[in-house]
């Protein structure tokens, strides 16, 4: 075979090996064929790629992940946790009484602990619902707020995915958010409560866990997916580190003894190995801090220690893979502060609150808001009023001496602004009771005392007081003349 003919074929080889690394990599990736590197360019990364583990299709996995890791517990509980745990405060014009009986019917029924199991086992498993307990009503039929009488509402009862059987073949067709999900719920034999009946859909909460694209919800029953499942690599990673760190404490101190001809004693046995046995024995019964060590001349006796530098770094980096998985500051997580004089962890709570706030409005707004005008009815025997509306709570909390710091501030702007005739009496009312929200003062300002105030004009601008009409230009007072009788000149 000629040499052209040899480079000629060599060539063609490579280009079918570039061709085919080509078809099977992205086109936008960064290669290198002659360095080998990049994705698909036969090196160890080339065969690299990303499989299904389907954990959360195991239950009894995940529920023996969740009773056995406290990191597993943490990342399942912390996220329900804060995003029930502070409750809603109401901002709409309702009187103060209408409020507290409200907030007592949602402590009463142990609204929120019910919401946050509801979060925390579709956190877990991927779906769970809470029921909405109406006596006297149907839970097969559609709810009706209009007819919920006063006292029907009983709370919520909550059933995770593997409680419930979706109707998959009877979807939702009306238009709207629920369009495409399940009609209906069955609880099965094994539930608590509710046993083989159908709910509507209407009367559950539903949560999904961690949100698929189509077709993976289609092979998860319409449901979600565990937090756990994208946290399990990294998961049984971080205990691997721990566990294995636990492990090298039994090593940290050893203890070696060089006999002479320790191989032939061993191969001879008998009476020579037992009394070598027996001096090893002794050692170690009479070897403490008072005690002495008895060996022959030959034999050396030596102690090594295991350095355990760098292995908190090594622990803290993976622990913060695992906070990076969830979403959760590790100072939250793992209920600890980070080391170091100049580190900061507020920042980070209150990126991480601003995130619980929106997975607030974004996911339990819509049901919370149904819970509203149920309560409404059931306690108050009417709807909510117009224009109703909520916030949820912060979770960042003020101190005392910070909210009465913005009171001070809040209600003297309030003030100037009335005293300067810019705002009537009824706005004022108004901006100090709205002001509660953040202070927890001037709650009490009711609604008859603003209608009463509607009518009254605000206060007129403060004028220089205008001089007497008998008054001297040079500021002193003119007598009084008597009538034909002529002014003095």
């Amino acid at each position: 075979m000629s040499k052209r003919h040899t480079i000629n074929a060599r060539a063609a080889k490579i280009a079918q090996q570039t061709d085919a690394a080509r078809r099977v990599s992205t086109g936008d990736s960064f290669q290198n064929f002659a360095a080998r590197v990049g994705l698909g360019t036969d090196n160890q990364s080339a065969n690299s790629s990303y499989g299904f583990s389907f954990v959360s299709r195991n239950r009894i996995q995940m529920e023996a992940t969740y009773r056995s890791s406290w990191i597993a517990g943490r990342a399942v509980d912390v996220g329900a946790s804060d995003m029930t745990r502070e409750g809603i405060e109401f901002n709409s014009i309702m009187p103060p009484d209408e409020k507290d009986k409200m907030s007592r019917a949602f402590e009463r029924l142990q609204i929120w602990k019910s919401l946050c199991d509801n979060e925390k086992w579709s956190r877990l498993y991927g779906g769970s619902i809470a029921v909405m307990l109406i006596d006297g009503q149907k839970p097969e039929t559609p709810l009706r707020l209009d007819s919920i009488g006063k006292g029907q509402f009983k709370g919520l009862l909550v059933l995770d995915r593997w409680l419930v059987q979706p109707s998959l073949e009877n979807l939702v067709t009306e238009y709207g958010p629920d369009m495409g999900k399940p009609k209906f719920y069955t609880v099965i034999a094994d539930a608590q409560a509710l046993v083989n009946q159908k709910i509507h859909h209407t009367r559950v909460i539903r949560r999904g866990g961690v949100e698929l694209p189509y077709w993976q919800r289609i092979s998860e029953n319409g449901w979600g997916q565990s937090v756990l499942e994208r946290l399990w690599d990294r998961l049984i990673a971080f205990d691997s580190v721990t566990q294995g760190t636990a492990q090298l404490v039994y090593k940290a101190h050893l203890r070696t003894y060089k006999v002479e001809k320790l191989r032939e004693l061993i191969a001879t046995g008998g009476r020579a190995f037992e009394a070598l046995l027996k001096q090893i024995d002794m050692i170690r019964q009479f070897q403490s801090n008072e005690g002495m060590t008895l060996m022959d001349s030959t034999d050396e006796f030596e102690t090594h220690q295991y350095a355990f530098g760098g292995l908190s770094d090594v622990m803290l980096r993976f622990g913060e893979q695992v906070a990076g998985a969830l979403e959760t500051p590790s100072v939250i997580l793992f209920g600890q502060s980070p080391g170091g004089l100049s580190s900061s962890s507020d920042s980070e709570i209150r990126i991480y609150y601003d995130n619980v706030k929106a997975k607030q409005d974004s996911d339990l707004r819509p049901g919370v808001t149904t819970l509203c005008d149920v309560i409404s009815r059931s306690e108050l025997g009417k709807p909510l009023p117009e224009g109703f509306a909520f916030d949820f709570a912060p979770l960042w909390q003020l101190s005392d001496t910070e909210k009465a710091d913005i009171a001070g501030k809040d209600t003297t702007t309030v003030l100037d602004a009335f005293e300067a005739g810019l705002i009537s009496r009824q706005t004022a009312l108004k901006e100090l009771r709205q002001s509660s929200n953040t202070t927890g003062m001037w709650s009490n300002i009711t609604d008859e005392e603003i209608d009463k105030a509607e009518d009254e004009p605000p206060p007129p601008p403060d004028l220089e007081p205008e001089a007497p009409d008998n008054a001297n230009p040079d500021g002193g007072q003119a007598k009084e003349t008597k009538p034909g009788q002529n002014a003095p000149s």
